[in-house]
């Protein structure tokens, strides 16, 4: 009773210092507003840092009617009781970038504003005690080198003089990152606000957003349990209750709780302030200083969710019920990482609410259902880092109407309708807050919620032994293991256990046929009288084709960057199909949607369930269709880029020549209910030809080897086609134009700043898979984009962007200097050319017949 009674007092006193903190909040700046404003430019649902921060960059940005409702105080949500760990290094470069900003903001807040922040640069220190463990700090740590973060890879001996209070006799290494820090979420977030309202925004507390107002597809405004507030532009930044609120106007925003577990020590004399932040991801505990006393937290691989049937309405600076049992062999195993916790007493056990998302990335961005709709929400416990870069670009998307950079990552047009599902969230949720500290192995599939979207072909590829992986929720075969008694991952950072798996099936589509379900496509369907001249408006290359043909193009913004990468057929005069990729659904459903003018005789159906998609392609792919079909597949009567409709087995099929791997093939798009059929005529066939299934694996490295681009990799909204090589998809000379044409031809008079190149490195033995820093001549020069083995070349194959050096870097430049790639802190040679190494003249993909093996001794 003692122990409960003190921790109540403790508590009690952090939350009467949060609150007097909002109180004193009333007085800050000029004016105290006491009537709600009936509009605002802004409206921002949600007074925890995130809100705050985005209401401070708005103002930054002279946007200064902006309105900040909070239902109850400003962090009493889960801001007040986060850990307030600021580190810069994020899972990809841009969310690197993301927190780099945080840091320098926070860094300099306290002394714009005149409110005390607690921010503090301590450092921080992540340990391994296993080889695979530090490979992967290794090779963050050569990320980080890509943005100039300043990072040391240090030994067991060395994170112990940074630690002296840590067991490292089971150390292999670790990796410092000096200017990482800790902050006090309160403090900042209150910092945040003042400069927001000394700049002109207006907060309010204790004012619930019931529901957000829509009229034709957009935002409105707000209204509140007494009031209607009009705005032209409405943010969800409501954490745990974003979910909810959105869906309301049927805004999609999975995200759901999980209980958060850390404990604060009695004070331990022999800390100091300085002890920088230590994270034994192993143990998947992190450990920092907090007034002379050790706050320490987990990220357990099995969590609590909570809150699954909504978030009670008089929640406010609320803990929830201690679970001991849940968390004692984790601080088992912090006590052997710290022996000095097993001395120190405990003050406080403390359980609280954060919010996660399906894919342990945040939702920010424009809701792609409803227009002037912003989301900033689900932070994955990395809140605190991530909102001052988070506000930032936010601000700016709003103000600017497009994001300033890529940010993909985390833009929430990427989450699927079913994910808001709320038995999904449940179990994934489980699994998603242990992730922020398990390996991040390449390739790694999540573990939970599984089985959601299944290809009709799904039973019949299992039985052949193939291996799932998941994205957008569909299970995709990744690679197969016929003769092996389970399919299943086992990871690491070298070659996996399917490396020879996959590479079987890569040299049968190099040199026989490979059989692919590539159901997972996105298919749109356009149709209309005006279908032609919308599509050549959005599209860079040139629609205007011929029925039967199909287009590889690009969709682009006003800055010339890509937002899509896909191919068009010409189905009929006035209806074309639209092939994308299963993770870009929303986004280029959205995109589409939204660049179809007013009165435009043009209506776009999502048809991506209707029909499955078979991959068939090799060099004996011409021979293998032609025992199942009676249309003409010869080079002159079906020329690659050539779509019709042929008879196989008992269905009509839509035969696509086109490729991503680099051979002759087509793509055989079928209605769903007749896939079974025509898959049971392939199978059957296809021995007389070596066929073997295919999965994804394979299909990288295939297109790895030819060089082509993947979205959200190699290119985004913030690479045009002329740095990544694909002028050739750009129809300069169209009548009407398109989108991002005044802006690439910019860059063409000017020459683009950076070059996509390939790179093969000359030691077959490192692997490549993506951020690793690009050398050359001893210059950190680019960075790869995406990585895969080359089974046809020999080695690993690598995308990436490099400087242009005001265009001086040509075929003689490429030849002549020295080229490395940084691999876990090891650079590596390796050859770089402006062609893929495979087939860069096309002659297998347009091949007239069955053509000679490329062999990897050419290059």
């Amino acid at each position: 009773m003692a122990q409960l009674q003190k921790k109540a007092f403790i508590i009690g006193s952090y939350i009467h210092r949060c609150e007097k903190l909002c109180n004193n909040f009333t007085n800050i700046g000029d004016r105290v507003v006491t009537e709600i404003p009936t509009s605002a430019q802004v409206v921002i649902i949600g007074g925890g840092i995130m809100g705050c921060s985005l209401a401070y960059h708005l103002t930054l940005r002279g946007w200064t009617d902006v309105l900040v409702l909070e239902r109850k105080r400003l962090t009493s949500g889960t801001t007040w009781h986060a850990a307030g760990l600021v580190g810069q290094l994020g899972a990809t470069h841009n969310l690197t970038r993301l927190a780099q900003y945080s840091t320098e903001l926070y860094a300099e807040l306290e002394r714009e504003t005149g409110q005390n922040t607690g921010y503090r640069q301590i450092g921080s220190l992540a340990i391994a005690n296993n080889q695979e463990r530090f490979e992967e700090l290794r090779r963050g740590a050569s990320m980080a080198r890509c943005f100039g973060l300043e990072v040391n890879i240090l030994s067991a001996n060395q994170a112990g003089d940074l630690w002296p209070l840590m067991a490292t006799e089971d150390l292999v290494g670790a990796v410092h990152l000096p200017k990482d820090g800790q902050t006090n979420p309160v403090d900042t977030t209150q910092a945040l606000a003042k400069g927001a309202r000394v700049r002109g925004a207006k907060i309010f507390e204790n004012t619930a957003v019931t529901d957000i107002l829509i009229r034709s597809g957009r935002a409105t405004g707000v209204r509140t349990k007494s009031d209607e507030i009009a705005a032209e532009f409405v943010v969800n930044c409501a954490g745990m209750w974003a979910r909810e609120l959105s869906a309301k106007v049927g805004a999609n925003v999975p995200l759901h709780a999980a209980e958060h577990f850390y404990i604060v020590t009695e004070p331990v004399p022999e800390i100091h302030k300085h002890l920088p932040v230590l994270r034994d991801a192993d143990a998947c505990t992190y450990f920092k200083e907090d007034a002379g006393k050790l706050l320490v937290g987990w990220f357990e691989p099995v969590a609590k969710p909570w809150g699954m049937h909504g978030i009670p309405e008089n929640f406010e600076f609320d803990a929830l019920p201690d679970d001991l049992e849940h968390i004692e062999p984790l601080l088992e195993r912090a006590i052997r990482r710290v022996p000095i916790l097993a001395k120190a007493g405990i003050q406080l056990f403390f359980n609280g609410p954060e919010s996660f998302t399906p894919d342990d990335r945040y939702m920010l961005g424009e809701a792609p259902e409803v227009r002037n709709l912003f989301v900033a929400a689900g932070f994955n416990s990395i809140g605190i880092r991530s909102a001052g870069g988070a506000g930032k670009v936010l601000a700016d998307w709003i103000v600017d109407g497009h994001p300033p950079m890529d940010l993909w990552d985390v833009d929430v047009r990427r989450v699927m309708p079913f994910q808001s599902n709320r038995l999904y969230l449940k179990d994934r949720t489980v699994e998603t807050l242990g992730l922020l500290y398990a390996m991040h192995w390449p390739f790694r599939q999540p573990d939970t919620a599984r089985g959601v979207r299944r290809s009709a072909l799904h039973d019949r590829l299992l039985a052949r032994g193939a291996c799932f992986g998941e994205i957008a929720g569909w299970e995709r075969p990744n690679w197969f293991a016929p003769t092996a008694p389970e399919a299943k991952y086992e990871y690491s950072y070298g070659r996996q256990n399917w490396f020879e798996f996959s590479a079987t099936e890569h040299r049968a589509v190099r040199e026989s046929v490979g059989l692919f379900d590539q159901s997972s496509f996105a298919k749109f369907i356009l149709e209309g009288d005006d279908a032609e001249c919308v599509l050549n408006r959005i599209c860079a290359n040139n629609i205007s084709v011929p029925v039967g043909r199909i287009v590889y193009t690009q969709w682009l913004n006003d800055r010339g960057g890509i937002e899509a990468d896909l191919t068009i057929t010409r189905e009929g005069m006035n209806k074309f199909l639209i092939v994308t990729a299963a993770a870009t659904q929303v986004k280029d459903f959205a995109w589409l949607t939204r660049h179809i003018p007013h009165g435009a005789r043009a209506f776009a159906i999502d048809v991506s369930s209707s029909y499955s998609v078979l991959g068939v392609m090799g060099p004996k792919s011409r021979d293998l269709l032609g025992k199942l079909t009676d249309a003409e597949l010869s080079n002159s009567e079906f020329p690659f880029a050539t779509s019709r409709i042929i008879d196989m087995g008992y269905a009509k099929v839509r035969a696509s020549r086109i490729t991503y791997v680099g051979e002759l093939g087509w793509e055989l798009y079928i209605p769903t209910e007749f896939v079974q059929g025509v898959y049971d005529c392939l199978w059957e066939a296809g021995s007389a030809f070596d066929m073997r299934l295919a999965g994804y694996h394979a299909m990288n490295s295939l297109r790895m080897e030819k060089g082509y681009r993947h979205w959200g990799h190699d290119i985004t909204d913030e690479d045009t086609p002329l740095e990544a090589g694909l002028g050739f998809a750009v129809a300069w000379s169209k009548p009407q134009g398109f989108i991002g044409r005044d802006a690439l031809q910019r860059q063409r008079e000017a020459g683009p700043k950076k070059k996509m190149i390939h790179v093969a490195l000359k030691d077959a033995t490192a692997l490549l898979y993506h951020n690793e820093p690009i050398w050359c001549d001893g210059k950190l020069v680019g960075r790869i984009t995406s990585g895969m083995f080359g089974h046809t070349i020999g080695t690993c194959l690598g995308l990436g962007y490099i400087d242009s050096l005001n265009g001086s870097v040509d075929n003689s430049f490429l030849e002549s200097a020295k080229f490395e790639v940084e691999v876990a802190g090891v650079r590596v040679p390796a050859r770089a050319s402006f062609r893929p190494f495979y087939d860069p003249g096309n002659s297998r993909v347009k091949a007239a017949r069955e053509g000679a093996l490329v062999s990897a001794s050419a290059f």
